[in-house]
């Protein structure tokens, strides 16, 4: 998934095994897998371990990927505005020593780059622009965290803090607060997910209204001016990003769904109920046909004939989004719903991943996949990622270039 990444196993364009996966892959393919850090989801396993578990762990997963034959590592690093490295801007992260401002004793960001680096992964720096917490109690940050010093940039929404995107002053913050990390380390990739203007809640109104009639004049509604704020926030951390490391990459995953074949007509035949265009104000169809991004790595976290948004439909979209770009397409995989008694009887196979691999193959646009995520590929209940590995990833491969 990085440009700029060296990674270990067989050169760029080595055959692939599995179904379909005799053929040549010109530039090599992303395999790769998310670890998350928001509430201590992958990693650190719990809050509070000695600097030399943490350490222990977050290896076990570098090795993990390796032995499965993944090249690339996508690390939350900076999960609700705090670090996983010592920050110039932000405290350090409470999922480190449970305390947020915590120093935890070493440096994660720092040895996840130097560890990956040296088995041959490449590593992706993680970030979320403007989720500040997980709760609506600015008292429960550090006392030296900017939203309390800013109270001015801080919207409650549905039981969370957040950031305003419709601030210059609070872009300019998190980018720079972002880009400290890339300042720092030679990452392979800055990577963004979903999260952009908060998920909808029914009942709730995200308060932005001072900020739009400041700064709103010029766009014909709110949802055109929030969809700017969002385009800014793209087009200007892809540009300091080429300033500071110009061969560190800038990717994108968001939400699977753009819009609706019924709300657009350039939309997905899908039936989706939350439309990244219109409710989350991010606009990822242009980023893709704009060239603003390396890559865009969309969430198809459903299954192959999933009746509101069927996987095998929505790989067909973003392949013809991705046609005659410059921007590079792979695909989120939801292995976290293998063998999840509460989804579709398709998760209970654990063969339906492998078939979305096979399935994409068929569109030359997909350059691979990431996995969601980390403890999953550990656990591996129904062995659906093992499936996966036997299939389609029998010979290490490069990640593109």
């Amino acid at each position: 998934m990085a440009g700029g990444a060296t990674a270990g196993g067989a050169a760029a364009g080595a055959t692939t095994g599995g179904p379909g996966g005799g053929r040549r892959r010109a530039a090599g393919e992303v395999r790769g897998v998310w670890v998350a850090t928001v509430a201590n989801r992958d990693w650190p396993s719990r809050p509070g371990l000695t600097a030399a578990r943490q350490r222990a762990e977050l290896i076990a997963h570098l090795d993990r990927a390796v032995r499965d034959r993944l090249n690339t590592v996508i690390l939350q690093v900076r999960p609700t505005a705090d670090a996983l490295w010592p920050s110039s801007y932000e405290p350090w992260s409470q999922y480190l020593t449970g305390t947020q401002g915590g120093n935890p004793g070493w440096d994660p960001l720092g040895t996840a780059v130097e560890e990956a680096h040296a088995r041959g992964l490449a590593l992706h720096a993680w970030f979320n622009p403007y989720r500040v917490a997980n709760h609506t109690d600015p008292a429960r940050l550090a006392a030296s965290h900017p939203a309390r010093r800013h109270p001015d940039w801080v919207v409650p929404y549905g039981g969370k803090l957040y950031y305003n995107p419709g601030l210059p002053e609070v872009r300019a913050f998190v980018q720079e607060a972002m880009l400290d990390a890339v300042r720092k380390y030679p990452v392979d990739a800055v990577h963004f997910d979903d999260y952009f203007y908060p998920y909808p809640v029914a009942g709730r109104t995200f308060d932005d209204t001072a900020a739009y009639d400041r700064h709103g004049a010029g766009y014909a509604t709110r949802a055109a001016w929030r969809r700017a704020n969002i385009d800014k926030l793209i087009e200007e951390t892809a540009a300091g990003i080429k300033l500071i490391r110009p061969a560190t990459q800038f990717g994108i995953s968001p939400f699977g769904v753009w819009r609706n074949a019924a709300t657009d007509s350039r939309g997905s035949g899908t039936r989706a109920g939350v439309q990244t265009y219109d409710d989350l104000y991010a606009d990822t169809r242009k980023w893709v046909r704009e060239n603003w991004i390396d890559y865009i790595c969309p969430q198809l976290y459903w299954n192959i004939g999933f009746a509101a948004a069927d996987y095998a439909t929505l790989v067909s979209w973003w392949a013809d989004v991705a046609r005659n770009t410059a921007t590079r397409l792979y695909l989120g995989e939801a292995l976290y719903k293998a063998g999840d008694p509460a989804q579709p009887a398709a998760w209970q196979d654990p063969a339906e991943l492998s078939r979305h691999l096979a399935l994409a193959r068929k569109h030359p646009q997909v350059r691979g996949h990431v996995f969601f995520a980390a403890k999953d590929v550990a656990a591996d209940p129904i062995g659906a990622m093992a499936r996966v590995v036997a299939d389609h990833y029998t010979q290490p491969a490069m990640p593109p270039r």
